[in-house]
């Protein structure tokens, strides 16, 4: 699926008008008498915190409530085929311990099959894969040009032709899963009628530096959020890593988009939209590799932004349509308040306090924000947890964990003016795994990193996120 000329020159004007409405709200408030001037920021802090207190705090624990129970059913016939899937380019150094622990999967032999898109590789990706088939019979290799086109959701839909199985389990190439995760995790699919499943993503380096762990701070942040919203009725969200899709499902819903930089975004809404559900579980997680160095992290979070904002871009009819709750209609628009507009708005009350010479007046809903981003931080890295451990929460981590979470009040307006400014070009470039042990740095390849040659604009990472 390519974007023709229309389509990007529409989502440039949708992203200008979000960016002009911001601004005029972010500036506006300066032109209020100093007594009103806090009005509007008060407002949004008291009703945004109190729904997000709500969701976050009171309702993420009630774990017995249907789609949040870790304990899985007992069984209540065959076990369904699953296909493992993995889109892989240059994985060289971590395609074997993958297929090593697809292998250790506890799963009835014959209903488990691993599928390995191998995303035109120019290292040993191909000889490693054809050495691996040799020893497992259930691996199975797919090849495609480097220059296929549609990045990571190009080499799924090329697979997704080929399955049979009910569910599809979507991994990236340094995933790491406990052995029992598909006895766990498919039970819960089956009774719970899930359209898919979203496994908690857990940081394998959160010890390698400070920024590996605030990420892994941020993960258990957003696996709580995650489990409030549902809890609440509101919207839950594919990952990417570690979301488990069942096949048919995902064939009404299009397959995957690959007109977007985030395919899980985007199939979230989608599934959202034919009235499919998404579950979460805290566990058992999927186990990942963070990002080492901020230039890593500035590039990837700028692919989370645009992804993210596109999708609201794009299905804003439908997401305004009777085919949603009203309560997933109110979680969307307070989650699309808290992460894209406050960000922008932000940004613009900063540029008027400047313009105006006056004080900035978006401050108690960005300090309210924070606050309860912290909250949400101390309350998902204090919770028991599989996997690698979670930081220690003590005032510095915390202070930690706030401060890096600004950086989205730096990345969301950028990317938001580079979506309203500049024409869009996919050029699908990969980050490269290193495959360090748990606990170990792991050192994030930059290869193939460049820009758009006629935008400028920082190219997007391709098959592996």
């Amino acid at each position: 699926m390519a974007a023709g000329g229309s389509d990007s020159d529409r989502r440039r004007a949708k992203a200008a008008l979000f960016l002009a409405c911001c601004g005029l709200a972010g500036i506006a408030p300066h032109w209020l008498p100093p007594g009103r001037s806090l009005v509007p920021a008060l407002s949004l802090a008291t009703l945004l915190g109190g729904y997000s207190l709500r969701t976050v705090l009171l309702q993420a624990f009630r774990r017995r409530r249907p789609g949040l129970s870790p304990v899985a059913p007992p069984p209540v016939g065959p076990s369904p085929a699953v296909d493992v899937v993995v889109a892989a380019r240059d994985e060289q150094a971590v395609i074997a311990r993958l297929v090593d622990r697809i292998a250790g999967l506890r799963w009835p032999e014959g209903q488990l099959t691993l599928w390995v898109v191998d995303d035109g590789s120019d290292d040993r990706t191909p000889e490693l894969l054809a050495e691996l088939q040799g020893r497992h019979p259930f691996l199975r290799v797919l090849r495609r040009p480097r220059d296929a086109g549609g990045g990571k959701s190009g080499a799924l839909n090329l697979v997704l032709q080929q399955l049979t199985g009910r569910w599809m389990l979507v991994l990236d190439a340094d995933a790491d899963l406990q052995p029992d995760v598909l006895e766990r995790v498919v039970p819960l699919a089956e009774t719970g009628g899930w359209a898919a499943v979203q496994l908690r993503k857990a940081v394998v380096n959160s010890r390698a530096n400070l920024l590996t762990s605030a990420q892994a701070m941020e993960m258990a942040f957003d696996a709580v959020v995650q489990e409030g919203r549902l809890a609440s009725g509101g919207v839950a969200e594919l990952r990417g890593n570690g979301q488990l899709l069942r096949r048919e499902a995902l064939l009404s819903a299009g397959g995957f988009n690959e007109d977007t930089v985030t395919d899980d975004l985007d199939l979230s809404f989608r599934l959202l939209l034919e009235g499919l559900s998404i579950g979460v579980l805290w566990d058992p997680p999927v186990q990942e590799e963070a990002v080492l160095t901020l230039r890593a992290l500035w590039r990837q979070r700028q692919r989370w932004a645009e992804g993210g904002l596109q999708r609201f871009f794009d299905y804003t009819p439908g997401l305004l349509s009777r085919r949603l709750r009203f309560s997933q209609k109110l979680d969307l628009a307070a989650f699309f308040l808290l992460q894209y507009v406050l960000p922008v708005v932000a940004s613009a009350d900063l540029i008027g306090s400047v313009l105006t010479r006056t004080a900035p007046t978006m401050w108690p809903f960005s300090i309210v924000a924070l606050a309860l981003s912290g909250v949400a931080i101390v309350t998902g890295c204090r919770r028991p947890a599989e996997g690698p451990a979670l930081p220690a929460m003590h005032p510095l981590s915390v202070a930690l964990g706030i401060l890096y979470l600004v950086h989205w009040f730096l990345v969301i307006p950028w990317v938001t003016l580079k979506m309203a400014v500049l024409p869009k070009r996919l050029v699908w470039v990969k980050t490269l795994h290193l495959g360090a042990d748990h606990g170990d740095p792991v050192v994030e390849g930059v290869a193939s990193l460049g820009t758009d040659p006629e935008t400028g604009d920082l190219a997007t990472e391709g098959s592996q996120a």
